[in-house]
């Protein structure tokens, strides 16, 4: 698309849990990430960014529709986003853009793993509050990508016209990915059979030694087929937006090659241990009995007991190594840009579908458990011609994306969305938002609780208060005396009164999320 033409081409990344901290440009001491870095030294970076709910297919629903998971109905992993929701892409679409989504979508389940089974419930006929649609929901699943073929995806899809689907994490991708690699190699199946793995000494839960090679890894595969698309886009006379969505840094911990051993554990530390919390709230306190005890976690693929200090720094040098591999394949979609002209009119955002605990307190992965670390994220936005460092200190929320995208575009939202536009932010300009709000679903009980747990949590600047439902306890901490989150002052007596105005502000949001669309068009 030409640099004269007013509206802006987007290149979106979006990582798989990642910490806002764990970039070189948020300061981590360790982790190596100069192509993400450079996008920050010429772009704005949100220091206070939070999702919409820290779990992929939720957050990434919000982040497609503007609207929390209450509203658009995808509320936790097993889900799917309806069919007959609209999303931002499906606006830039309508608006004349070409829209590609490339690599890891997860807007629909794909796993084969039955769903969870509903507590008991003697239905008539009619079984649900919800009419079936008729929509095919099943596009990401794996078995649509048996066939020697490559798999048709229909398309648009929620959106997006041109779709190179990845489905999973680490070395166990699925989808085209798979039926790729399948025509590169007749050894696929022995490179990805965890039995076959490489030799090492890490004792980290879900530490595996491929032997994929890096260049047959699934993030190679979203790179290149990245690139490809982007150069295509060079002679093209309308304005593209590309989501371009790595798998990594997710568990399995599974870097490839050099990026296995590019980290020593020994280089880090865990900086907020279990022993640093004065009053540990339930979950932990829960977690820390199954370590002790010596069990694993119901669903030991999503979440971890404690881990003690070696296996966590294991799990953080692995994911680093997986870090630095997204990174220098940013390095290449950047370059890309530039070879192909693009740069002067490409728009470029980074961002993370969700947090990772990442050792805090010991505890690995993300849960209910309402925590900083894996409800911030990162969010960089370049604009083109950009060339100076900036710091945005305003909130800002997952459910913005999508109404900023739009306004830079020139498009206009559709009724219902909930976010807001940060464009003002990026001119140093506070956002309306003085709080932002995260959910939290569970699909199953875990973490001490005895039903799926059900979170809300309200963040301002200065305080974190976090609601569990049906439970007595709850936890508030004070972040300008302690930001680390160490002593839950729910039970204070002294804080009593800040905790009821904290209740009736987090209550007057939870009713502003009622679904306004579709209005009526004409009085009763």
């Amino acid at each position: 698309m030409s640099a004269t033409d007013q509206r802006p081409n987007f290149l979106f990344i979006i990582t798989d849990q990642q910490r806002a901290d764990w970039l070189g440009c948020a300061g981590h001491p360790v982790v190596r990430t100069p192509h993400i870095d450079a996008l920050a030294s010429r772009g704005t970076r949100f220091e206070r960014f939070y999702v919409a709910s820290p779990v992929c297919m939720p957050n990434r629903a919000s982040l497609m529709t503007g609207r929390f998971p209450t509203t658009h109905g995808l509320r936790y992993n097993g889900c799917f986003l309806p069919a007959t929701a609209n999303t931002f892409v499906d606006v830039l679409k309508a608006d004349g853009y070409r829209t590609a989504s490339i690599g890891k979508s997860h807007l629909q389940p794909f796993t084969t793993v039955p769903p969870v089974a509903r507590a008991p419930f003697d239905s008539g006929p009619i079984e649900e509050a919800w009419q079936k649609d008729g929509h095919d929901y099943w596009q990401e699943q794996p078995t649509r990508y048996d066939g020697t073929s490559r798999y048709d995806f229909r398309t648009p899809y929620y959106g997006f016209d041109h779709v190179d689907m990845v489905v999973g994490h680490s070395d166990q991708v699925d989808g085209h990915y798979l039926q790729w690699l399948r025509a590169q190699t007749p050894d696929w199946d022995r490179l990805r059979d965890r039995n076959h793995q490489l030799p090492h000494n890490y004792s980290c839960p879900q530490a595996y030694r491929t032997a994929i090679p890096e260049e047959l890894y699934p993030t190679a595969y979203v790179r290149d087929r990245a690139c490809e698309w982007l150069k295509a886009q060079q002679d093209a006379d309308q304005p593209f937006f590309a989501f371009v969505s790595f798998p990594d840094p997710h568990h399995p911990f599974t870097p490839p090659g050099r990026y296995w051993d590019m980290y020593d554990p020994d280089e880090f530390r865990v900086p907020l241990p279990y022993s640093r919390h004065q009053n540990p709230p339930m979950p932990m306190r829960a977690c820390m009995e199954l370590a002790q005890a010596g069990r694993d976690p119901i669903t030991p693929t999503t979440a971890f007991s404690l881990l003690d200090e070696r296996q966590i720094r294991e799990a953080m040098a692995l994911s680093a190594g997986m870090i630095s591999m997204v990174d220098d394949a940013i390095g290449d979609l950047t370059r890309t840009l530039t070879e192909a002209g693009l740069t002067e009119n490409t728009v470029i955002c980074f961002n993370s579908d969700h947090g990772e605990y990442m050792g805090d307190y010991n505890l690995m992965l993300k849960g209910a458990l309402s925590t900083e670390g894996i409800n911030r994220v990162p969010f960089i936005w370049v604009e083109p011609g950009q060339e100076q460092t900036a710091v945005s200190h305003a909130m800002g929320s997952t459910v913005d994306i999508s109404s900023t995208v739009l306004a830079r575009a020139g498009s206009k939202p559709y009724f219902g969305m909930q976010g807001e536009n940060l464009l003002p932010c990026l001119q140093g300009a506070d956002s309306e938002r003085d709080a932002v709000l995260v959910e939290f679903n569970d699909a199953v009980p875990r973490m001490g609780f005895k039903t799926p747990a059900r979170v809300r949590t309200l963040v301002t600047p200065d305080v974190r208060f976090s609601i569990y439902k049906d439970e007595p306890w709850g936890e508030l901490y004070d972040r300008e005396v302690d930001p680390e989150d160490t002593h839950n002052r729910f039970d204070d007596p002294a804080k009593r009164s800040q905790r009821a105005d904290l209740a009736l502000e987090l209550n007057h949001r939870l009713i502003g999320l009622m679904d306004e669309s579709p209005r009526s068009e004409r009085l009763a």
